[in-house]
């Protein structure tokens, strides 16, 4: 693969998922780490996206309010947020995780509703505080620089002690057989309370992340109540899904 292919790969990669690792851009590429470094440099550099330890995250990290431009798959993911805001009724309890669909699902919320939203994620929970009716709760801990969100054993505790309407699962893989899967230690383990503490889990993706995987699993899709995409609910790359039982909206 030239270097110029392999930076795109890498860089479709990073505005995919957010983040990315060295280490697993290495093992998918066949390439050194070392050559990873550079070309993550190389990238950094043009200002295509944010080397950090270990990674790069994507640019939408950088922007305290999160611009439009800077968000990947954008429409989709305004989509989505419809979808989800529309199951959201008064007085309910509303777990969420983070990341930039669930950014979008808080700017989509009706003007009107009252209910209350939990959230470990800096820039979810800051996004909440605009909405004018509704309550908003952030779960407290150590913060990771790399997702912006409050992540350890305080934060897992504090949410063992909820128990959510709903929660929103904002993903980074999901497989009908590998389940669903994230590549950050810290933030699996709070995803994974989460999972716990609420009495329905409705994952919101956007299409291109079905049917990828990465190292560390969250749950298997029988977990999950409902999946929300930017594609019409009968549309076959579902399918899979709609026979584990789970309602695709």
């Amino acid at each position: 693969m030239l270097k110029q292919e392999r930076q795109a790969f890498i860089l479709h990669q990073v505005n995919l998922h957010n983040q990315v690792l060295s280490a697993g851009l290495s093992q998918e590429l066949d390439v050194s780490e070392d050559t990873i470094r550079r070309d993550l440099q190389e990238l950094a550099d043009s200002n295509k996206l944010i080397k950090v330890h270990g990674g790069a995250l994507s640019l939408s990290f950088n922007d305290y309010h999160y611009s439009t431009t800077a968000i990947y798959a954008h429409a989709q993911k305004k989509l989505i947020a419809r979808k989800a805001a529309a199951l959201i009724q008064n007085d309910m309890f509303v777990m969420t995780t983070g990341g930039t669909t669930l950014i979008e699902l808080a700017r989509h919320l009706p003007p009107t509703l009252k209910a209350t939203f939990i959230s470990g994620s800096l820039p979810v929970a800051l996004e909440y505080t605009h909405h004018p009716t509704i309550e908003v709760i952030l779960i407290g801990d150590k913060v990771s620089k790399n997702s912006r969100i409050t992540v350890g054993g305080e934060a897992i505790s504090k949410i063992r002690q909820i128990k959510a309407d709903i929660l929103f699962l904002g993903i980074n893989a999901i497989d009908a057989e590998n389940g669903v899967t994230d590549n950050d230690w810290e933030v699996v383990q709070v995803k994974k309370a989460m999972i716990e503490s609420s009495r329905k889990v409705i994952c919101l993706t956007i299409a291109e992340k079905i049917n990828s995987y990465m190292p560390f699993h969250i749950c298997p899709v029988e977990d999950l109540d409902m999946l929300i995409t930017e594609l019409p609910p009968e549309d076959p790359l579902l399918e899979p899904y709609r026979r584990k039982g789970i309602q695709i909206l």
